[in-house]
């Protein structure tokens, strides 16, 4: 098949309970924030560890692979952080 037939790998990812598909296998906090709806401004995002990994916060410049397999481990998950309250 000629390389231009090929079509793009799906990779996907999930925020709390809801799975997001994309064709980028690396993804910035920014763009993860940006694909969930009525997030509220000021809400931040939490990449969570993978098996004995522990939890780590996730900025809008952080990123990450969404590859799978090959010591990758399965598919990424974020926590949604509500915005600090103070008061």
């Amino acid at each position: 098949m000629p390389e231009n037939d090929k079509h793009p790998k799906i990779h996907f990812f999930f925020v709390g309970d809801d799975r997001y598909e994309t064709d980028l296998e690396i993804v910035t906090g920014a763009y993860v924030k940006s694909r969930i709806p009525n997030l509220p401004p000021g809400s931040g995002l939490q990449l969570d560890g993978q098996s004995n990994d522990p939890d780590l916060p996730f900025g809008d410049n952080d990123s990450v692979s969404l590859e799978i397999g090959h010591g990758h481990g399965g598919p990424r998950r974020f926590t949604v952080v509500p915005p600090a309250t103070f008061g």
